[in-house]
């Protein structure tokens, strides 16, 4: 691979973690407005747990996985460009609502959009880069959850207290348009298949999504670590949903002061996670495969004594140091999940696995966990008051701890597959 091509791969991979980055501004904008949207329209905990979870990660999920069939067989560049319209649009729009289901339908507009970035970027980082390096990629794309977390809350808290939560909301969505046609000139649709510019004999091969499912249910590696990402992501979009309202109810901070500290604490730490999970995977992978499981069960196990310590203590700049320790160690799984995800099918089947892959994480974690985490808080309200979201949070903190048996098995799945079938393939 010449040097032109290794730096127009870099700018791509760029190019998508920055639209990544725009995603999840725009999707966690809600979280760090929620009080001031519950205080005007009267919502529930539960309620917000809709908007943020259930609502969004439903059709997230059920309109990915036509759209991963679609960048399967058609132009990745474009769906994700025009997936970033119809998101920014509709987080601009979101601004608007009078009431709770108005809200609610331009979420879910938000999560229709959403659901055309990741599975075709996934594929187009997969034909760019090596099989050897794609954990690293992906972990690299991966960060761009939390850098998108850090300037979603950072200016939500900012935007919140000079303009309002609804001028906020138009003046996060309407950038991620002009980011669209930045997507649209000047990235490349690459050779499909194979990694760098190097063509795969099965290219030519269409699997429909029968068979792609067939696939994927056949491989346990995949089933398992599937399911494990789903549990991480359970207790991480919890925390990311009713964290800043913890912090507020609880220790007594302001929006702004949340969105400053928490968005700094949850981005870098995210970074830190993401990028380390990734690169040991590659490391140590190339030694056993299995390092692809074992590297996100160790560190998200290690995550649970910090949150909830950082759940329990009354200092609040210990409380903060626990946050940011806790999520180093729960953001390290991703990367490595959807690279052995890749590694275990067919070059055709790439986008629809991640479709399927983020079907599964974000159906348990998205669509379960905040609502989950929200009744019980509403549950324990009558008995703890404003302190009922602090042991709702401690029960999301341990399902992490079914994730690490899921990558456990995982790990144990693939010690049995065949000497050719533990071989990294493109």
């Amino acid at each position: 691979m010449n040097a032109e091509t290794r730096s127009y791969r870099r700018y791509v991979l760029f190019i998508l973690t920055l639209v990544y980055i725009f995603n999840f501004v725009d999707r966690q904008i809600l979280v760090i407005l929620q009080e001031p949207i519950k205080a005007e329209l009267g919502l529930s905990d539960t309620q917000l747990g809709l908007l943020t979870g259930f609502a969004f990660a439903l059709f997230y999920v059920v309109v990915g996985i036509p759209i991963a069939r679609w960048a399967d067989v058609g132009n990745r560049r474009n769906i994700v460009s025009l997936a970033l319209v119809v998101w920014s649009g509709m987080t601009a729009v979101s601004g608007l609502a009078q009431n709770y289901t108005q809200l609610l339908l331009a979420r879910i507009g938000v999560g229709i959009g959403e659901a055309g970035a990741s599975p075709p970027s996934h594929s187009m980082i997969s034909d760019y880069y090596e099989p050897e390096e794609r954990g690293a990629a992906m972990s690299i794309y991966s960060m761009g959850l939390y850098l998108g977390i850090l300037v979603g809350l950072l200016l939500g808290g900012w935007l919140a207290d000079k303009i309002g939560w609804r001028m906020a909301f138009f003046a996060v969505g309407l950038p991620g348009i002009l980011m669209a046609v930045v997507v649209r000139l000047t990235l490349k649709e690459p050779p499909r298949g194979g990694s760098g510019m190097v063509s795969d004999p099965s290219v030519g091969q269409k699997y429909t999504f029968k068979e792609t499912l067939s696939y994927l249910w056949k491989s346990k590696p995949f089933r398992k670590a599937a399911f494990a990402a789903g549990f991480c992501a359970f207790t991480g979009y919890s925390t990311l949903t009713f964290i800043p309202s913890f912090l507020i109810r609880s220790h007594g901070m302001s929006i702004s002061e949340v969105g400053v500290s928490l968005g700094l604490i949850i981005g870098f730490s995210g970074v830190i996670g993401a990028l380390s999970g990734g690169f040991l995977a590659d490391k140590f992978g190339k030694i056993n495969l299995r390092w692809y499981m074992w590297v996100p069960a160790i560190g998200v196990l290690l995550s649970v004594p910090f949150s909830l310590l950082a759940l329990s203590l009354d200092s609040l700049t210990m409380v903060l140091v626990c946050i940011f320790i806790s999520n180093v160690f729960g953001s390290c799984y991703l990367g490595p999940t959807i690279a052995i995800s890749h590694h275990l099918v067919k070059p055709s089947m790439r986008a629809t696995t991640s479709a399927i892959l983020f079907f599964i994480l974000n159906i348990v974690g998205l669509g379960c966990g905040p609502v989950v985490t929200g009744m019980i808080s509403d549950a324990l309200t009558p008995q703890y008051g404003a302190e009922s979201l602090r042991y709702a949070l401690m029960f999301s903190s341990l399902v992490i701890l079914l994730a690490v048996v899921q990558y456990i098995r995982s790990g144990s799945a693939v010690n049995r597959l065949t000497e050719a079938d533990q071989k990294i393939t493109a």
